[in-house]
């Protein structure tokens, strides 16, 4: 720990998030990804340092924000300082009676997880394991996030963001890939469901060509990739 309380690499994540977020505000992802939300009252799934549930309250939509890191959930305090925001401290995967229940209290009809991320001391990432860990843990967590919205009845939608790259002339290929990925892991036997019009992709700020690029990712971009479930029943 440092001297601050503080890990150093959950001061890496935060520093990390603080600048992305900023370039994200910036270039208008996070507005985007609010647009896509539908209903008035959210549980945010992993606020981090705050720009994504600034987006949502902007929109002027009441949120419960739920974050593990206290760290978090205090920059996301200072950023939305007045908004009809909740914060609360709570892991996801080891979710308490009574956090479950102040989450069905608060009577969500929406679940939004952007952008999926933790410290590496979380994840267990390594250098040398070629994000694997990292994958992992996404995919781990998004299914903790659908069964999360699947115990709560007034759940009617869950939106997913993260960040992928493709060749963008294949997008909507990826539209396919990406509902057919989720549709067998992260909603399997849940009472969701999506198709190809509800997957959407937004190209990042640097879309500049990585020279010297794999042929096989010649025309590949950063992009954002959300995808929009619907309860079924």
């Amino acid at each position: 720990m440092s001297g601050s309380g503080v890990s150093l690499a959950v001061a890496e994540f935060l520093g990390y998030w603080q600048d992305e977020g900023e370039r994200y505000a910036r270039h208008g992802d996070y507005a985007w990804m609010a647009s896509l939300v539908p209903g008035r009252r959210v549980l945010e799934i992993g606020c981090g340092p705050g720009f994504s549930t600034q987006a949502l309250t902007a929109r002027g939509l009441a949120v419960l924000a739920l974050d593990a890191l206290p760290e978090c959930l205090a920059a996301t305090q200072a950023r939305v300082a007045g908004a009809d925001v909740t914060l609360l401290a709570a892991d996801l995967a080891a979710l308490t009676e009574v956090q479950h229940g102040q989450i069905a209290a608060f009577a969500p009809d929406t679940v939004a997880c952007w952008l999926m991320g933790a410290p590496a001391e979380t994840t267990g990432a390594q250098a040398t394991d070629a994000g694997q860990a990292v994958i992992a843990y996404r995919e781990r967590m998004h299914r903790l996030v659908a069964e999360l919205a699947a115990s709560l009845p007034t759940v009617r939608a869950l939106h997913l963001v993260d960040r992928t790259v493709i060749p963008w002339q294949a997008k909507d290929i990826g539209r396919d890939t990406l509902v057919g990925y989720h549709l067998g892991k992260t909603l399997r036997d849940l009472p969701f469901t999506t198709e190809r019009r509800q997957a959407l992709y937004r190209k990042l700020e640097d879309t500049a060509p990585n020279r010297g690029q794999h042929p096989a990712l010649k025309g590949a971009v950063p992009t954002l990739a959300s995808l929009l479930a619907e309860r079924n029943n």
